[in-house]
């Protein structure tokens, strides 16, 4: 089994960073592998709402999200993670995301995600939100911890807060848990749902 892990900060070593370590040394302790993918700090670009990628089954913008969509296909769950800019999860986060769960939505569905979020100060929660809403939308597990997925930076990093320190390593845990009862049930002949798909336009 597999994690793949999200860093959506400008900082490839940053508090973020700091963070997910901490979830992936917890989930490696329990015999579950990860990687860390640093989406980068240069522009990415928005969804276009082209509804191209209906027909490729990628995004037609060819960048780190169609990486990260492929990579996606072979990990059995997710652990997204940012830093909070005014109460908001980072912008270039949110473009792979979009784009990422709009064109290869299947390769998330029904695998269990964690957000994490990392603050000086305040937003985490609502940060937290904004993430979630991917992983409803996607019939995914959302994966929580003891307390809110949140870690706060002094000046040395997250390393201070101690109680957000554990909240990480608790994350790993919970996640490598219920990825070990859901390949159990695999086992056992247990599938996903099929799922019923109706659309409600309000506008008439």
């Amino acid at each position: 089994m597999k994690v793949l892990l999200i860093n959506g900060s400008s900082r490839k070593n940053g508090s973020t960073a700091a963070a997910l370590s901490e979830v992936a040394a917890e989930l490696e302790n329990n015999g579950i592998s990860t990687e860390t993918v640093f989406i980068g700090n240069e522009g990415i670009r928005d969804c276009m709402a082209c509804g191209k990628c209906v027909e490729l089954h990628k995004c037609v913008i060819d960048d780190i999200v169609n990486e990260i969509t492929e990579k996606a296909r072979e990990c059995d769950g997710f652990v997204f993670g940012s830093p909070v800019y005014y109460a908001h999860p980072s912008a270039r986060l949110l473009a792979v995301m979009d784009r990422a769960f709009y064109s290869g939505k299947n390769a998330f569905m029904f695998k269990p995600a964690a957000a994490v979020t990392v603050a000086r100060r305040a937003g985490t929660t609502a940060s937290m939100d904004v993430i979630n809403k991917y992983f409803t939308i996607c019939s995914m597990p959302v994966v929580s911890s003891t307390y809110w997925n949140q870690a706060y930076r002094g000046r040395d990093g997250i390393a201070e807060d101690a109680e957000g320190v554990q909240t990480m390593r608790n994350i790993g845990k919970n996640m490598a848990w219920l990825l070990e009862c859901i390949d159990l049930a695999k086992k056992q002949g247990v599938q996903p749902p099929v799922n019923e798909k109706t659309t409600t336009n309000f506008i008439r």
